[in-house]
């Protein structure tokens, strides 16, 4: 039985992996500028070193549009899908919790708020990455701090509404950053990019955080088998020899770190974080070292489904964090059943 289920979960994972890549080759084709399939497959030729007919400007052309503004957008959705996912994934087998992620604890809120600080302030791109990350954690220690006031309650929505109290702590914060900040320049761009948009990410941005949130999320992954020993309880996975203090430690800054990060490329999108962990618990089990890289997968495949969608029916871009609002809340009132048993 166990050899079946390992072997079905090795078979979901390539299936997932062909899809993400799929997806993400369909991707480069989505634009204003209309490229198909002959064009692409001379440019590919081109660019690996191959004799193709394609001509200079025509080669020129293609590349600045692939590798200049739409694979910069790619790989921003990956990494912004996988990163929410697999934080969502950490913090509800963390804290035992199938109801937490980081737009719930108000990491997303905390990060909002910081960037908004900083574009107002006009710091350079560095503070504003710090003011972001010390927000967002900020924000998840309070959420944190008001669950432990009423600890002995052990009732696990104690700390779904102290996210509440904190996100919501966050967006007043916001809303003053917001009045404060020039109607003419800086409030309408705030604004917008609260909304959740991919066109904010620039190849220069893409670039420069790509490597960061890998680490990341590469930190996770190998903390996913002490994320196994803590769903347990913590004085189980005391038992168990782990270090609960410092596991938990570095699982909430990391965690909190990609996703303040996601904040920067994109601006709030909020539900990946919640919803797609569920799905991967529903499908592959409650085994972390499994639902922690699934949860990834799913994370990239879904915001690049949904971004690719929104731009191929609408003739104009919808704000990425709305449309995802959209499709989450219906399906989270989906597994709001299986949310309520636990894990």
């Amino acid at each position: 039985m166990k050899l079946w289920v390992k072997r079905m979960t090795k078979i979901g994972f390539i299936i997932l992996t062909i899809v993400l890549l799929f997806i993400i080759n369909g991707s480069l084709f989505i634009g204003n500028y209309e490229i198909n399939f002959t064009e692409y497959s001379m440019f590919i030729q081109k660019l690996i070193g191959f004799d193709s007919n394609i001509t200079i400007e025509k080669y020129e052309m293609l590349k600045s549009v692939i590798f200049d503004i739409r694979l910069p957008r790619v790989v921003a959705a990956v990494l912004i899908g996988a990163s929410l996912a697999i934080s969502g994934a950490a913090f509800q087998a963390m804290f035992v919790n199938p109801l937490v992620s980081p737009g719930i604890l108000g990491v997303l809120s905390g990060a909002s708020f910081g960037a908004a600080l900083g574009m107002v302030l006009g710091w350079n791109w560095f503070l504003i990455n710090i003011s972001t990350f010390s927000f967002g954690m900020i924000a998840v220690l309070f959420a944190l701090s008001i669950s432990l006031i009423y600890s002995r309650a052990k009732n696990m929505i104690i700390l779904v509404l102290g996210g509440i109290i904190s996100s919501s702590l966050f967006s007043a914060l916001l809303s003053i950053v917001k009045y404060s900040a020039d109607p003419y320049d800086s409030l309408p761009a705030i604004t917008y990019w609260l909304m959740g948009s991919l066109s904010f990410s620039t190849s220069n941005i893409v670039w420069n955080l790509t490597l960061p949130m890998m680490i990341g999320i590469l930190i996770l992954l190998f903390f996913s088998k002490y994320l196994n020993a803590l769903s347990l309880g913590d004085e189980e996975a005391k038992a168990l020899g782990v270090d609960t203090v410092k596991v938990k430690f570095i699982v909430i800054v990391v965690a909190t770190f990609i996703s303040a990060l996601s904040v920067i490329l994109a601006g709030i999108i909020g539900w990946i974080g919640l919803i797609i962990p569920h799905i991967a618990r529903l499908l592959f089990g409650a085994d972390n070292k499994i639902i922690l890289p699934i949860s990834g997968l799913l994370g990239a495949i879904f915001l690049l489904a949904v971004d690719n969608t929104s731009r191929i029916v609408f003739s104009f871009e919808i704000p990425i964090g709305i449309v995802t609002a959209i499709i989450g809340i219906p399906i989270f009132i989906i597994v709001l059943k299986n949310a309520k048993r636990g894990f």
